[in-house]
């Protein structure tokens, strides 16, 4: 076996591993842990709850799962909210090739500040955490405090609850795509 041949067995064997972690959840069990993932975000920054409710949509994954050595996957699912409401279900994949060692669980929270940046989102097929400028990552935790400027940016990630030992915590090339319906 070549090594190429190597790294692709080893990349398909993480992918299954990370997605078996964190499929099959109904719509029903997604709804209930965005909601407690939004309780523990609003409980960390009294400034989130206001950012929220500014929001044009708000994107909760409260479980990604990130797994690999070597080669890693990452994947989630989440719901999508419009004025409190869940307009969607979406799932969050990813994948490494290098730098990646361990296994770890987070959850992220993304604010369409923007009814521009929601309805991009909204009409695109698969949305690249991280490829567009306008999103800004606050990679220091969902307690840190913002400034004025970073809440310019029509797009707001927040990561939190991170778990577990993982080299590579980056959220670069990440994909949200829809969820078939159940």
């Amino acid at each position: 076996m070549n090594r190429h041949s190597h790294r692709r067995g080893a990349f398909a064997a993480v992918a299954v591993a990370v997605a078996g972690l964190a499929l099959g959840a109904t719509t029903a069990q997604i709804d209930q842990r965005v909601d407690g993932a939004l309780n523990r975000f609003y409980s960390q920054n009294e400034q989130h709850k206001d950012l929220a409710q500014k929001a044009a949509a708000v994107l909760v994954f409260p479980r990604i799962t990130k797994a690999g050595a070597g080669v890693g996957g990452e994947y989630g699912e989440g719901a999508l909210e419009v004025n409190g409401k869940t307009v969607g279900y979406y799932k969050v994949t990813g994948a490494s090739v290098g730098a990646t060692l361990g296994a770890a669980r987070r959850s992220e929270v993304i604010l369409f500040m923007t009814d521009a940046a929601r309805d991009k989102f909204m009409s695109s097929h698969d949305f690249t955490l991280g490829a567009d400028a306008g999103v800004a990552v606050m990679r220091k935790g969902a307690g840190a405090d913002y400034d004025t400027e970073t809440l310019r940016k029509p797009v707001l990630a927040f990561v939190f609850g991170e778990h577990g030992l993982i080299a590579d915590a980056s959220l670069e090339g990440a994909k949200i795509s829809k969820l078939p319906p159940q």
